[in-house]
């Protein structure tokens, strides 16, 4: 009795000093809770064949506020758009599949299913532009089908970056939920897999809400981001479990900054892990990183950036992170892509690394671009398994750190 009375006071006093520490530094501005789903205003039941018709007509008649319910079944379908104010929400047991058809997703080239230059011919298959208060919800599974053979192909949508002549050529696949121009989006409890491209991105939205989805496909899949916050603000993603084949999550920044996001108590397993960059040359800052677990990433806790897309990235704070098996567990690179160059020049600085614990080795690596805009990073109670190996240049670290981490497991969240 007496060590779990000390264990509590102690955990409540370490909860009191990090929620005080939260309240002061960088994060979502709002005040974020458990999202509950909508009511609903159609139950649709899966029949048979292309039912974007059937989907899409109920989410135009849905009255704002409401949600067009996929009850059961296995629904298969192209292109959506969830308009303002209405949201999509699929039931435990119900699964909605993006067809694997090129046609049904081009944008009028027909480049999409193929390779070339721009990489930008294919529409994503659910679209929020321009809405206030829409969401994806529910304990079902969107499946973008990412490894089925496409319609009038010999491949998947992962295998066109495999064929070709150019290496140079990018691949005209669709991402499986793009958000726009948009405020207050949500998406809770969802279970995404085998997207084509991105499973999710934003581009200039503010208030946007990630809450206990699953993001499950296969590390081999090529640039299958998790969630990547663009030229976004008040972005919150917590509670998640995220493995893939790219970034678990890339905050960048393409069109306009990102800033105020949090990102709270999630585990990462495959995937290239907690991301910020390439892309941020509008700048990131307020970035709250907390109570994250990764298990078997490539990467680590990641900036990484160069002079063909750079910008300023400030006011990182990472956390309770657990680490395990990952190759890279911290990787700051101004020289990502070493091919890449351009006249822009990214900095990292006031970036904060707190009770961090590493389980295994790994290489960490800090590598600015000149003395004069070194990279800059503070350390506190960071522990890290002996024999690790260290690659720093331009760089000043401060702080304490210790190669004396020991366990072989790191729970469910952070060091909990």
């Amino acid at each position: 009795m007496k060590m779990k009375m000390q264990f509590s006071v102690l955990c409540t006093a370490a909860v009191v000093v990090f929620l005080s520490l939260h309240a002061v530094q960088a994060k979502d501005l709002r005040t974020v809770t458990e999202p509950k789903n909508p009511a609903t205003c159609a139950s649709l039941k899966a029949t048979s064949g292309d039912e974007s018709k059937t989907i899409q007509a109920a989410l135009n008649s849905c009255a704002k506020g409401k949600a067009v319910e996929l009850s059961s079944g296995t629904f298969s379908s192209g292109p959506l758009t969830i308009p303002s104010g209405v949201s999509l929400l699929v039931n435990k047991g119900a699964v909605l599949k993006a067809l694997p058809n090129p046609a049904l997703y081009d944008l009028g080239a027909k480049t999409c299913g193929t390779r070339d230059d721009v990489g930008v011919g294919c529409k994503p298959f659910i679209t929020i532009h321009g809405a206030t208060g829409s969401g994806i919800y529910g304990q079902g599974i969107i499946d973008g089908q990412g490894g089925e053979t496409m319609t009038g192909h010999k491949e998947s949508w992962w295998k066109i970056p495999e064929s070709g002549d150019s290496a140079k050529e990018n691949q005209n696949v669709p991402r499986l939920i793009q958000i726009n121009d948009s405020a207050d989006i949500t998406l809770y409890q969802i279970t995404l897999k085998n997207s084509p491209l991105y499973h999710v991105a934003t581009s200039k939205t503010n208030g946007f809400t990630v809450w206990g989805i699953t993001i499950d496909t296969p590390s081999s899949s090529h640039n299958t981001d998790g969630v990547d916050p663009m030229g976004s603000q008040n972005v919150t993603i917590a509670h998640c479990r995220i493995s893939t084949g790219d970034d678990n999550v890339a905050i960048k920044a393409i069109t306009a900054p990102s800033r105020h996001i949090s990102v709270l108590n999630n585990h990462f397993g495959a995937g290239h892990g907690m991301s910020i960059g390439s892309e941020i040359t509008y700048g990131g800052s307020d970035i709250t990183v907390s109570g994250l677990t990764l298990d078997g990433t490539t990467n680590g806790l990641r900036i990484k950036s160069n002079t063909f897309r750079g910008g300023l990235v400030s006011g990182v704070t990472y956390t309770n992170v657990c680490m395990r098996n990952v190759e890279h567990p911290i990787i700051l690179d101004m020289e990502y892509g070493h091919h890449v160059t351009g006249n822009l020049t990214p900095e990292f600085r006031d970036i904060a690394f707190n009770n961090v614990k590493v389980l295994t080795t790994g290489t960490y690596t800090f590598d600015g671009l000149s003395d004069s805009r070194p990279i800059q990073a503070t350390m506190n109670d960071v522990h890290i398994k002996k024999g690790s190996k260290w690659v720093t240049s331009h760089a000043k670290l401060s702080g304490t750190w210790a190669e004396d981490a020991t366990g072989t497991a790191c729970g469910n969240a952070g060091n909990v």
